[in-house]
């Protein structure tokens, strides 16, 4: 299993430059087409601490506008930073710089296109990379005796040149998905590993539409992170299921040879699927018409083949740090309650919408006031299920009318099943600015499932 490069900070900044373009990569025998950051599929892994400055410039040698989201970090979304309303027209490059908070929790994130019209093609084509912020817990003992590797999950269309990337109204509206799931752009990696050591998985859900519901075959599967941060203490569990943009980190220790299989089930989008009680991601997807596997298919994704080493793993830590629950802004601080509609209009280009209305440039739909906290009732009035993503403020989910018990984690990303209402909790600290919350279906998003905030 190849993994990604690493450009790691040095003294508080990071310097980057990204060339988006097309290219071919590894297929088989031969190659397939991609669109790729630097060549590769994924992207480099840039790995921040921190407090950290990130500048980063990013090339467009592709034939259409492109630009560029940090999905998850905690950072300013107005002028050269996390500026999702600029584009970068073929041939141009812009140069951002991203500033990350002294107390930006560590995790998980990562960076793709945010053209809107373009998002899932570009996507689906391989533009995605991870960012790591990792910060002293990460630094214990308990954490740095484990191996790490970065797992990117993808779903891309195979092909030879640009046309590939064409798909249906039906593949549109369903939501794209490609014929294989792969990690790393690779079919079923392997890769070796000792036992009595632990594997320390940070995984991405870089799809544009397909929901992967998680497990391990001979091994015992822990949850360390969602999206946001650590959990207090890492949890056991059967499975973990991660809507597209979602990221979670996996603990696997590995007692005895033999050999460990990283599983994915497909689901259906159509209904609504918990998965670990709503702990590892909201899931509920996958359909036909999409051009991805049926529901309930399963694909191995990756197989550890465990040696001999006389050795038992190390404990998984008990603690890692303190209960954040302490920092989850109570109800007498909340200053306004919305509901938010994700709903859909017929057929055509504009079907998909937020309240009645389809993303257009310019308008403000909500506007918050900067250190205020707010709590929305996201209603999903359609017949599929849309997770929903926030831009730059993280939130805490309260509650679900489909009887799931609120998740313990703070995310960036959300199912909403259909039919169903999930209440989230979102204080607007630190940062004012102007950005955009959507569908993280890219297909709907694109089709005009998405809508603007104003932080003032």
């Amino acid at each position: 299993m190849r993994q990604p490069t690493d450009l790691i900070s040095l003294d508080g900044q990071l310097d980057v430059t990204l060339t988006a373009a097309p290219t071919s990569v590894p297929w088989g025998s031969g190659t397939r087409f991609a669109l790729t950051y630097n060549g590769t599929i994924p992207g480099p892994t840039l790995r921040l601490r921190p407090g950290d400055t990130l500048n980063l410039t990013l090339v467009n040698g592709l034939d259409e506008p492109t630009n560029l989201h940090t999905h998850g970090l905690h950072v300013s979304p107005d002028g050269d930073a996390d500026n999702i309303f600029v584009m970068i027209e073929p041939g141009a490059q812009r140069r951002a710089r991203y500033e990350l908070p002294g107390d930006h929790p560590s995790g998980t994130f990562w960076y793709h296109p945010h053209h809107h019209g373009t998002v899932a093609r570009q996507l689906a084509g391989g533009l995605a990379g991870v960012i790591v912020v990792a910060d002293g817990l990460d630094d214990r003992a308990e954490l740095a005796a484990t191996t790490e590797r970065i797992l990117v999950l993808s779903d891309p269309p195979i092909g030879q040149n640009v046309s590939v990337l064409d798909v249906s109204p039906q593949q549109r509206m369903m939501g794209r998905e490609g014929p294989r799931q792969l990690v790393n752009g690779q079919v079923q990696p392997s890769l070796a590993a000792a036992a009595g050591s632990t594997e320390r998985w940070r995984l991405v859900n870089a799809s544009a539409s397909h929901v992967h519901s998680l497990s391990v075959e001979g091994a015992e599967l822990y949850l360390l992170a969602s999206e946001q941060r650590r959990l207090p203490q890492p949890v056991r569990t059967g499975s973990v299921v991660l809507t597209p943009g979602q990221r979670a980190e996996l603990l696997v220790p590995l007692a005895t040879p033999g050999s460990v299989t990283l599983r994915s089930t497909a689901v259906s989008r159509m209904g609504g699927m918990g998965g670990m009680g709503g702990m590892g991601g909201m899931g509920g997807m996958g359909m036909g018409g999409s051009g991805g596997p049926a529901p309930g298919t399963i694909s191995d994704l990756l197989t550890v083949r465990v040696t001999a080493s006389g050795t038992t793993p190390a404990p998984i830590p008990v603690r890692l740090g303190p209960a954040d629950s302490a920092t989850v802004p109570s109800a007498a601080e909340v200053v306004r309650t919305r509901r938010v509609i994700l709903g859909a209009m017929g057929m055509g280009p504009g079907q998909f919408v937020i309240d009645g209305r389809r993303f257009e440039p310019g308008r403000i739909d909500i506007e918050a006031s900067l250190n205020t906290t707010e709590d929305w009732q996201l209603v999903n009035a359609s017949m599929m299920d849309h997770p929903f993503h926030l831009h730059v403020w993280p939130f805490r989910v309260l509650d679900r009318s489909d009887g799931l018990p609120p998740d313990p984690a703070w995310r960036d990303t959300v199912n909403v099943p259909a039919g169903q209402t999930v209440t989230i909790r979102i204080p607007f600290v630190d940062l004012a600015g102007t950005t955009v919350f959507h569908c993280h279906i890219l297909d709907h998003e694109d089709l005009g499932m998405m809508a603007t905030i104003r932080v003032v």
